[in-house]
């Protein structure tokens, strides 16, 4: 009887591995926009908020690092990421994004697979923008 209980225990493990995958399964494009659009999102790495961003119609955005100046920019769907430009850098910066509960979480493209991924959570918070755009 002591054989049996592994062998049942299979199933319920193979059941359960897509779960696991599911749950980092990037969004797409689409399901990002109907996710953000008219929040506020904090970027948290850690347990601490190092940015804020605010998600617009159309795809535009308005972002600041904790205590920083305000960058405007937008976003944009590429393959599995989504990706930022900001006003001044036109270079990309690409994160994969998946759900996590009522949440966010994202790691950045160009991070190594030992960083771990920052959750994104919805904040009533406003963007703080301390730099010349302030009131903007």
């Amino acid at each position: 009887m002591r054989r049996a209980a592994p062998l049942l225990a299979a199933p319920l493990l193979a059941s359960l591995l897509p779960l696991a995958a599911l749950a980092e399964t990037p969004m797409t494009a689409a399901e990002f926009d109907r996710f953000v659009t008219g929040k506020t999102m904090d970027y948290i790495a850690s347990g601490t908020v190092f940015g804020r961003e605010v998600y617009l119609p159309g795809r535009k955005v308005r972002w600041a690092f904790s205590d920083d100046v305000c960058m405007s920019g937008s976003w944009y769907g590429d393959g599995p990421h989504i990706c930022f430009v900001y006003d001044g850098d036109p270079e990309p910066k690409c994160w994969t994004v998946w759900q996590d509960g009522a949440d966010l979480a994202a790691s950045f493209v160009a991070d190594g697979a030992d960083v771990p991924p920052r959750q994104v959570v919805q904040t009533d918070a406003p963007l703080a923008c301390p730099g010349p755009d302030v009131g903007v």
